[in-house]
């Protein structure tokens, strides 16, 4: 999967990426915006901009969901080593109240408590307090462990998650079998046709806004348009995504629009029927336009 476009500021693998008893680093902090200025919804401290690059901030995906369906967004936290453990305490903490406001959602409940993670040979193994599996079933916990999963996954030194549960390995959670490792294979089917992984929502954009993501559509056509604060169609364009029609593939194109001063705004990712043309798989994503 690309990386989410937020600011890198840590090169190279940190080490001891998920705590003092890490047994490796989880690797890079995902590949940084340079292009975008801002800051996502709901972080502690605000994005720096490619020309205010600092060593104190880093930038983080976190997997929510919409509608059923996981969704990609981030978060800016203090530098740290310990970037695994951010990226679950970020995603422990659920979507902001501009995401709430965007429909996203978390199938994690709320007081779930990180315990303990550690990586080994390409495995993170996290532990969770047992409010992980409240409420749960056949139906709600798979999308539960594929946050998780994804979230974590973001980091190219780990391929697969192993779960615990208050301190004891888990082969069954919310009565859904759970085989060592999870990976992000196993969860495919829970991903959108589309996913925007930049810009994210509440993040401030100048034009060119640069829009990527992963996606699955007919002839790999990807569309996206810009709204501005009326909803009014103020730019639009289309890529091809590196795969379609049946596998997913990466899409990046840069989107230049006109307006005279910062307001609310919309980037739509869509695909356009191969029936009627009519957009379908939209993706939006609120942001502020800035001229």
């Amino acid at each position: 999967m690309t990386r989410l476009p937020m600011m890198i500021i840590c090169v190279g693998l940190l080490t001891a990426a998920c705590g003092t008893d890490a047994a490796g680093g989880l690797g890079p902090v995902p590949t940084g915006t340079s292009s975008q200025s801002g800051s996502p919804a709901g972080t502690a401290t605000a994005a720096p901009s490619a020309t205010q690059s600092t060593q104190s901030q880093i930038g983080l995906q976190v997997w929510l969901t919409e509608h059923g369906k996981l969704f990609v967004t981030g978060r800016t936290v203090p530098a740290t080593r310990a970037v695994g453990r951010a990226a679950i305490s970020s995603l422990l903490a659920g979507p902001s109240a501009a995401e709430h406001a965007a429909a996203l959602r978390s199938q994690i409940p709320a007081g779930t408590a990180l315990l303990g993670l550690s990586i080994d040979a390409g495995v993170a193994t996290v532990d969770l307090s047992h409010a992980f599996v409240s409420a749960a079933g056949p139906s709600t916990m798979p999308v539960r462990i594929a946050q998780v999963v994804y979230t974590l996954t973001q980091f190219p030194t780990v391929r697969g998650v192993r779960f615990q549960i208050d301190g004891h390995g888990a082969t069954v959670i919310g009565g859904v079998p759970v085989q060592s490792p999870q990976t992000r294979a196993m969860y495919r089917g829970y991903l959108p046709a589309i996913t925007v992984q930049s810009p994210v929502i509440g993040q401030q954009v100048t034009s060119p806004v640069m829009v990527s993501g992963t996606a699955d559509v007919f002839e790999a056509t990807v569309s996206v348009r810009i709204l501005d604060s009326a909803g009014h169609e103020i730019a639009r364009t289309f890529t091809t995504a590196s795969c379609g029609t049946g596998c997913r593939g990466s899409y990046s194109v840069t989107v230049p629009y006109t307006v005279t001063r910062a307001g609310h705004g919309t980037v739509e990712v869509f695909e356009s029927s191969a029936k009627d043309g009519t957009p379908i798989n939209v993706e939006q994503i609120p942001v502020t336009l800035r001229p």
